[in-house]
């Protein structure tokens, strides 16, 4: 049957995967001050970060409202699959939940299947729930199957991260519950984590380089068996950084396969310039 997925534009699809007509991105909108950008293939990172960098105010995002889901569900897909950021980090969730409710009550149930899924995750979380859709459609899985299978893979998936700082995360509310952490004048870099989509430290390091090493040994330590399982490093602004950390984790592990990706806008917002993003 033919299929759709589309993401929330934290979903960092790669140069390739913007091409696949099977993939589809619904642009949330970022505000620095008084501008406004949506994030989408016109997003401009550098420029962008530019404009972070000038402001003495902090970025935000606002979410799409449902009318864009609903309009990507108007497409000739039998089966549409939506991958969002965590529930607990965005309200896109919900907007898209809410889209799938009102083209239901206008068009009805038959003849078009729609999941609509939290991420519990974001960027390159979001990008390895859409290529393990993908490949269970190219499977000719059933759409309850895929549903049920995706689900299940959402909840084993892990993500961790690593940012030059937490202030964006700690001033838009994404760190509700976690103490505040302010280590800066020390160079002290927290590992950070997701648990059931909420934000959490795993542990820190002295210096960004030693906090990524410490995050690829607790990612390689927590995820059991890699041989079957893809890795995903979405860097924002920094591919050296993302390669030192492919190079250190192949090192210890054995991957299916190994992708890097780039932040698009809403990653970027909160990665912040040099950020790396990790999920498997």
């Amino acid at each position: 049957m033919s299929y759709k997925i589309i993401g929330d534009s934290c979903l960092d699809l790669t140069a390739d995967l913007k091409k696949d007509p099977h993939f589809q991105i619904i642009p949330l909108t970022l505000q620095v001050e008084h501008t406004q950008v949506i994030d989408d293939e016109t997003f401009d990172q550098k420029k962008f970060l530019e404009l972070v960098r000038s402001s003495s105010e902090c970025p935000q995002t606002a979410c799409p409202s449902p009318e864009r889901f609903k309009e990507a569900f108007e497409c000739d897909a039998e089966q549409i699959f939506v991958i969002t950021l965590s529930e607990h980090l965005s309200g896109t969730y919900n907007s898209a939940v809410l889209a799938k409710k009102l083209y239901e009550e206008e068009h009805g149930q038959e003849g078009k299947n729609i999941a609509v899924f939290s991420s519990d995750s974001a960027s390159s979380g979001e990008l390895n729930i859409a290529l393990y859709i993908q490949s269970l459609c190219q499977a000719s899985l059933p759409f309850e199957e895929i549903e049920e299978k995706t689900r299940s893979f959402i909840k084993n998936m892990r993500t961790y991260f690593v940012l030059e700082s937490l202030d964006t995360l700690r001033k838009n509310g994404r760190l509700t519950g976690l103490q505040a952490f302010f280590a800066t004048a020390l160079n002290i870099k927290p590992v950070m984590g997701a648990d059931s989509g909420v934000i959490i430290k795993l542990d820190q390091a002295r210096g960004i380089n030693k906090a990524l090493t410490r995050m690829a040994d607790i990612a390689i330590r927590e995820a059991g068996e890699t041989k079957d399982k893809v890795l995903i490093i979405a860097h924002c602004n920094n591919p050296e950084r993302a390669e030192v950390v492919k190079n250190e984790m192949c090192r210890q592990a054995s991957f299916r396969d190994v992708i890097i990706t780039e932040t698009a806008g809403v990653a970027t917002v909160y990665a912040s310039d040099g950020g790396i993003i990790v999920a498997l």
